[in-house]
């Protein structure tokens, strides 16, 4: 199998922290230029018309898109250790987690820094800046709302490390690395706690 990635690109490191968590062994990296538009050439949308990443191609040469989806795959092949839900109960759990991360967290930062970097301008256009800015004000309602969770519990889906935490961490950074957003310097102490407990796992290296 062959994974298509880019660099600094927050799904694809989701899915290359989940394969590293789970201690899966050959898959092929194939880092994709965003920059040079490497993701718009005819090759590329062969494998996603959507012209996103991650893919995953499979051995029998399909194409995997959607972050989500390939975890799902990766986490059927390999059920140990288990990121998603040993059974039905504890799965939906940490879907509705995973899913809150995606859709309030992560969808939030993403057009924040879509609509207000300069260095996103070539691959957002137009850009909308107060469109931008109001979505930053979210994506900080949510990361206040998820330190007062976190004072409750140590991961985001619960008592042990899943999928969820492997989506915020990968949004935070990425709010981090471009927007300098430091949950200690908003006053977030225990998403802060969160954040480091992550960045210390082995995982959390791995680009």
């Amino acid at each position: 199998m062959r994974l298509f990635v880019s660099e600094r690109a927050p799904n694809p490191r989701r899915v290359q922290m989940f394969i590293a968590e789970k201690g899966i062994e050959g898959i092929e990296e194939v880092v994709v230029a965003i920059g040079e538009d490497a993701h718009k050439r005819p090759d590329f949308l062969a494998r996603n018309p959507m012209a996103r990443l991650p893919v995953l191609e499979l051995d029998d040469g399909r194409s995997l898109c959607e972050t989500r989806a390939i975890c799902t795959y990766l986490e059927g092949r390999h059920p140990e250790p288990n990121l998603m839900g040993a059974d039905a109960e504890e799965r939906a759990f940490i879907e509705m987690a995973d899913r809150r991360m995606e859709w309030y967290l992560f969808l939030a930062v993403a057009n924040w820094i879509r609509h207000t970097h300069p260095g996103l301008a070539p691959l957002e256009q137009p850009q909308f800046p107060e469109y931008g800015e109001s979505q930053g004000l979210k994506a900080r309602a949510v990361a206040q709302w998820l330190d007062g969770e976190l004072a409750t519990r140590p991961w985001i889906a619960g008592e042990r490390f899943t999928i969820a935490d492997i989506t915020a961490f990968c949004c935070l950074e990425f709010a981090r690395g471009l927007m300098r957003f430091v949950p200690a310097r908003e006053g977030l102490a225990n998403l802060q706690a969160w954040r480091e407990r992550v960045a210390a796992r082995p995982s959390a290296s791995v680009r």
